[in-house]
């Protein structure tokens, strides 16, 4: 009997050391509830084997420092370079398994235990990657804050630079890495402050953005990633009053708007020189100031979609309207130029 009742202390002395030293470790295994898209959702706490999809995406992680916890990366190829330029040689080490958006089966063949998208980056209901099919084969989907939908399917409820704050935010809980979340915000926010805090013009330019082209515009209104960053760095979106984010215009639209300058989303299938001619070579276009100006400015793809590097983009256009004399000298010295010739 009394070796029965010392067993038993041990048992409960271990147990409770065992608890003690979870305590005091980062994260404690087992369940996690992140509101997401405005609903409450479960993850597995901290992820072990995520499934991240596009470049912007890709880029919170390794800002996380949560490469460690990604088991297969998508549509990264697009963006390798920028992205190793910003986190180094993590991003080689990273295993991808499609060169664009990935099927389900892709995804499944992986067996992660998160994944990580957005509607337009990659879940997609023709494809049925949606985070309903993969809640049903075991898989938790985070979705990208600035894609979540409302219920008549529309995009943007939630301001770009708060979407950006609670995806770093949220993916942090879900690697168990809070702190150097926290770094991460307090580090936007002290650059964004910087940004508002600079000289402002009486008008501020008007910027388009265009990210490739056919018979319509692919651009960005006024709840996208874009609209923020024109904003931070002293400009104005021509598509300030379209309720959406990335979203096609006309040509008339881009017409009408006659920009200061047009900026651009590094991006394939269209070259930026592809772009730039299309430009000078359509009627009605090609005598718009910023065409026969050549006030063009081409950034990567993962500085324009939400994420870390937003901050970065617009620094760098912030520079590049003081070269033009569109903004009053500020001061602002970006870290990188990942500017595309």
């Amino acid at each position: 009997m009394l070796l029965g009742k010392l067993s038993l202390i041990l048992t409960v002395t271990a147990v409770a050391g065992t608890l003690a030293a979870c305590g005091q470790s980062k994260t404690v295994a087992g369940d996690l509830t992140v509101r997401n898209c405005g609903v409450d959702q479960r993850f597995p706490s901290p992820a072990k084997r995520m499934f991240v999809n596009d470049g912007n995406l890709i880029s919170m992680v390794l800002a996380l420092g949560a490469q460690d916890e990604v088991t297969a990366v998508s549509s990264l190829k697009r963006d390798a370079g920028t992205l190793r330029k910003h986190y180094g040689d993590a991003v080689d080490k990273l295993n991808s398994v499609a060169p664009d958006y990935p099927s389900r089966e892709t995804v499944l063949a992986q067996r992660p235990d998160v994944m990580v998208a957005g509607w337009n980056y990659g879940y997609s209901e023709a494809a049925n990657l949606t985070p309903d099919s993969l809640r049903a084969s075991g898989v938790a989907p985070y979705v990208l804050t600035e894609s979540c939908r409302r219920p008549d399917g529309e995009r943007g409820i939630v301001e770009p630079w708060t979407a950006l704050r609670t995806d770093l935010t949220d993916l942090g809980r879900i690697t168990g890495r809070t702190d150097r979340a926290t770094e991460l915000t307090e580090d936007l926010d002290r650059r964004l402050a910087a940004l508002h805090a600079a000289p402002q013009p009486a008008k501020p330019p008007t910027l388009f953005l265009f990210d490739s082209a056919s018979d319509t515009i692919m651009s960005s209104g006024k709840f996208g990633a874009p609209q923020a960053i024109l904003t931070a760095a002293g400009a104005r979106n021509a598509l300030d009053d379209v309720a959406d984010t990335w979203t096609s215009v006309s040509w008339e639209r881009l017409a009408a708007a006659d920009p200061d300058a047009i900026v651009f989303v590094d991006y394939p299938p269209q070259t930026f020189q592809q772009k730039v001619d299309m430009l000078r070579a359509k009627p009605g276009i090609q005598q718009l100031r910023a065409v026969t100006e050549g006030r063009f400015l081409n950034l990567p793809y993962a500085l324009w979609t939400s994420g870390p590097l937003n901050i970065d983009a617009a620094e760098q256009v912030r520079t590049q309207l003081e070269h033009w004399n569109m903004v009053p000298p500020s001061g602002i010295r970006p870290a990188y130029d990942d500017i595309v010739k």
